[in-house]
């Protein structure tokens, strides 16, 4: 049984995978489906689906239609989140700033280039009237090198899932001085075209499995207490989580996708607008 290699971060919205997994509900499928923690997020996991090094990712919405328009040879399966996501915007703890207006000429931590990290402050700044073009970054890898990076006293500022973060901002490592959600879904299931030219059947049941466990998930009796202790939250904010996260088991519409290109194009992220057929399986 040839392994299925499939890419995501450790958060909270991959947990009904880690269960479909656990109750072995790929396995009965005759799908041995591998999965890897990226805590670098979606710029490393592009690279690893373009490298080949893995068939299948869980990738932001943004970051995998720039990387597919740039050459990308991946498409998107479906949705995955069909809500957006909550980016906070934090800056260390003992920072004297106290509002997002003090961060306009200030420089933007990051885990990678095309991350979200990356892309949605472009986004912020556009939505607050700033120029995206006097944007700069530091890149720190991941969450921990953020951590690392605003407490060591670089003036920077750091865009990372709200609910991520929360413990963070709890226990005094962060400050968070606000919030910008993506204007889509926030999460696509994404595949390698190689892999989905050569498996495509393979793909149809791992769709049919996890699109099971999603759409039953919010009924799973404690998933809040589940949730709180996997992931080391407290639980009245897995609770507000979940009342503002839905999963999608159908494809991104055409409107989404280009409501997406769109706002890539405007901040100069994409050279051009391409037609769905470059985007989606089938």
């Amino acid at each position: 049984m040839e392994k299925v290699k499939i890419v995501g971060v450790a958060e909270h919205f991959n947990l009904p995978w880690h269960l479909a997994l656990e109750d072995g509900a790929f396995l009965d499928r005759g799908i041995d489906l591998d999965w890897r923690d990226i805590p670098e997020g979606t710029g490393e996991m592009c690279r690893l689906l373009q490298e080949g090094k893995a068939d299948l990712g869980i990738i932001l919405t943004e970051g995998i239609i720039r990387s597919i328009s740039q050459g990308n040879p991946c498409k998107i399966v479906q949705e995955y989140i069909s809500s957006p996501l909550l980016w906070g915007i934090h800056v260390a703890a003992g920072s004297d700033r106290q509002s997002l207006e003090s961060l306009e000429k200030e420089r933007v931590a990051i885990s990678r280039k095309g991350s979200g990290s990356h892309l949605m402050a472009f986004v912020h700044a556009q939505e607050r009237g700033w120029d995206p073009d006097k944007l700069e970054f530091d890149l720190v890898d991941d969450l921990e090198g953020a951590i690392k990076h605003l407490g060591s006293g670089a003036n920077a500022y750091f865009m990372w899932e709200h609910f991520t973060t929360k413990p963070l901002v709890d226990n005094g490592t962060f400050k968070r001085l606000g919030d910008c959600p993506t204007p889509w879904p926030c999460f696509v299931v994404v595949a390698r075209d190689g892999f989905l030219g050569e498996r495509g059947g393979e793909m149809k049941h791992i769709l049919e499995v996890i699109n099971t466990y999603s759409s039953e998930f919010k009924d799973i009796p404690s998933i809040d207490r589940t949730l709180a202790n996997r992931y080391g939250q407290e639980l009245d904010d897995v609770r507000e989580w979940l009342g503002g996260t839905h999963w999608g088991q159908a494809q991104l519409s055409e409107e989404k996708l280009r409501k997406v290109q769109d706002r890539l194009s405007a901040l100069k992220l994409i050279e051009e607008i391409k037609d769905p057929e470059t985007f989606f399986w089938p």
